[in-house]
């Protein structure tokens, strides 16, 4: 991006500057079209069905990578780039210089198209989480493999928050079909405002809706592929867990869909056993069983509780 100085921008006629950065806006909404003369790309990648998570080969070409090039951690401390600023000095220089190169007097705030608060800019939502921001991948990768999820699925996820996890779904299933129920406006913001932006993931026209007590009145009649809850149940008294799983019924598909329940089940066993069998069978739900997974980045795992649509 060409960087213009201060004194010549202000040459520039205010309302050129703003056509141009609307023009600039709405060519970044549009959805992208491909070129009938660009060839096919041949480049590789992952075919539906295909297991989504790092491969062996995956593995090694990346140690080869850093071993080719001779890399080496020196007691866990990345070399600083030519202006090293902690996420609390970022902040302060978005407060206090607006930035770091900016307009001046009425042109100040003509060119932003979506200001982003800076505490989000800093990314101080990142650390909002008991684990690194990159176990979001994790999650992904592990549910989307236990599911043989395809790009045309349908998911559904209960506290998104701020899309730690959901921006994977997002960027891999196909417009329109991941969504989540948050009642948290703080991480809807970050969801909306930075994340989403950020990524480029807005013309993927994710259904991010804002509720409480597990209604999923706005989300209409359709069916979802996989619908999964992570550290979320274990915050809900045991009553508003039944009768979300009630609700959440109809809106699985039968058979082949999946409820993912992260952490612990105990809204079920307390129950005790038999006591919740039955209560999932009179629901119509299926307990499949307890699964763990890894983190591909830190020295974590995590758990998984499987359920199942049993009847039509």
């Amino acid at each position: 991006m060409a960087w213009v100085s201060l004194a010549a921008a202000a040459k520039v006629p205010v309302l050129v500057l703003s056509a141009a950065a609307a023009a600039i806006v709405l060519f970044s909404l549009l959805p992208p079209r491909s070129s009938p003369s660009s060839p096919a790309c041949s480049c590789p990648g992952r075919a539906a069905g295909e297991m989504i998570s790092a491969t062996a080969e995956d593995l090694k070409w990346v140690r080869d990578q850093i071993e080719a090039n001779g890399l080496h951690m020196q007691d866990n401390v990345l070399r600083k780039g030519i202006n090293p600023r902690t996420r609390a000095q970022q902040l302060q220089d978005l407060i206090q210089f607006k930035g770091i190169s900016h307009y001046e007097g009425e042109e100040s705030t003509n060119h932003t198209a979506l200001p982003c608060p800076g505490e989000l800019l800093v990314e101080e939502h990142h650390s909002n989480y008991g684990e690194p921001w990159a176990g979001g991948r994790d999650v992904f990768e592990f549910l989307a493999d236990a599911v043989h999820l395809s790009p045309d699925a349908r998911v559904l996820e209960i506290g998104c928050g701020t899309l730690r996890v959901g921006l994977h779904f997002i960027r891999y299933l196909n417009p329109g079909h991941f969504h989540c129920l948050e009642r948290d406006e703080l991480s809807l913001m970050a969801a909306f405002r930075y994340e989403l932006p950020s990524q480029g993931l807005l013309h993927k026209r994710p259904l991010i809706v804002k509720g409480e007590d597990m209604d999923f009145n706005k989300f209409g009649s359709g069916t979802y592929d996989l619908i999964y809850a992570s550290a979320v149940f274990l915050h809900m008294p045991d009553k508003l867990v039944w009768a979300g799983l009630e609700r959440l019924v109809d809106k699985l598909k039968p058979f082949e869909g999946r409820i993912f329940v992260s952490h612990n089940i105990k809204f079920c066993s307390r129950l005790g056993g038999d006591e919740c069998t039955k209560r999932l069978n009179k629901l119509g739900l299926e307990y499949l069983g307890k699964h763990t997974h890894d983190s591909l980045l830190f020295n974590h795992f995590e758990i998984w509780f499987e359920f199942r649509r049993s009847k039509r």
